[in-house]
């Protein structure tokens, strides 16, 4: 079996970016449906730390130790969603709106071809 090089300096990577993929998805999951019906912010704000930490914890499992990765496109989408999703705690109003843009951009991006996610605006391909 052969292993990512990305992956193999880190005991256990594969089941580390599992666990922390599945726990993203479902609390993104849980905010986005749980803001449309208006959820209390202080059963919400939670959730979303966790969806910011959990997307952090995959994008450094995905770039260890080849932190050249942080360049590449997929990673510059990363950031923006991140950005995105902390700023909701100070446009509280604009939660939801800014929530459906995050997931969007996430489906376009993960549905992206390998030139245009490992690709850099700054130069092509890794």
């Amino acid at each position: 079996m052969m292993v990512s090089p990305s992956r193999s300096f880190l005991p256990h990577a594969r089941l580390i970016s599992v666990l922390f993929r599945t726990a993203h998805l479902l609390v993104i999951s849980i905010l986005v449906g749980a803001h449309a019906y208006h959820a209390p912010r202080q059963q919400l704000l939670p959730l979303l730390y966790v969806a910011i930490v959990s997307g952090i914890g995959m994008a450094f499992i995905e770039v260890y130790p080849n932190w050249n990765k942080l360049a590449e496109n997929w990673a510059y989408v990363l950031y923006i969603k991140l950005a995105l999703l902390c700023v909701i705690p100070f446009a509280w109003d604009y939660r939801f709106p800014i929530l459906l843009v995050v997931v969007a951009i996430a489906g376009l991006m993960s549905h992206a071809t390998r030139n245009i996610r490992h690709g850099s605006p700054f130069g092509g391909a890794h």
